[in-house]
């Protein structure tokens, strides 16, 4: 067995291609358009990794209420620097629902709603402001 991907309905394309690529630094494996069935799938995948695991992001043409997405869990992405990686994210207007208070990990959640969970590579960092006494915001 092998894992492939894991697939996601999204509401607006290009706002979740800005938070999966240009934000948390994913990119496009392919793309493929589907006029009969009225909808676009675009895989990503992490650098390196376009072979392994990677995520389906599903936008249906006609629009649809998913509700919050709270149901589908999370996905993870480890990253070299969970300080810079949150103030990064955080500048360009992305909420740290669970600030890297560990050094650790921390949660944000993509344009749909999709809890994503970042976890320090290797130890944790030394915990610093302002993410040591950052309260939680929302839900992840």
């Amino acid at each position: 067995m092998r894992y492939l991907h894991t697939m996601l309905r999204v509401r607006d394309l290009d706002e979740s291609l800005r938070f999966w690529c240009d934000l948390l630094g994913l990119q496009e494996v392919r793309r493929s358009e589907h006029p009969q069935g009225r909808f676009t799938l675009v895989f990503l995948a992490a650098p390196g990794d376009a072979g392994r695991g990677q995520i389906e992001l599903t936008w249906n043409w006609d629009p649809e209420d998913y509700g919050s997405a709270r149901n589908f869990g999370h996905v993870a992405f480890e990253v070299d620097d969970i300080h810079a990686t949150c103030s990064r994210l955080a500048a360009a207007g992305v909420t740290i629902n669970r600030p890297p208070r560990d050094g650790r990990m921390a949660f944000v959640r993509s344009p749909d709603k999709v809890s994503v969970e970042l976890l320090q590579k290797g130890e944790p960092l030394a915990p610093i402001e302002p993410w040591r006494s950052m309260a939680n915001t929302g839900s992840w």
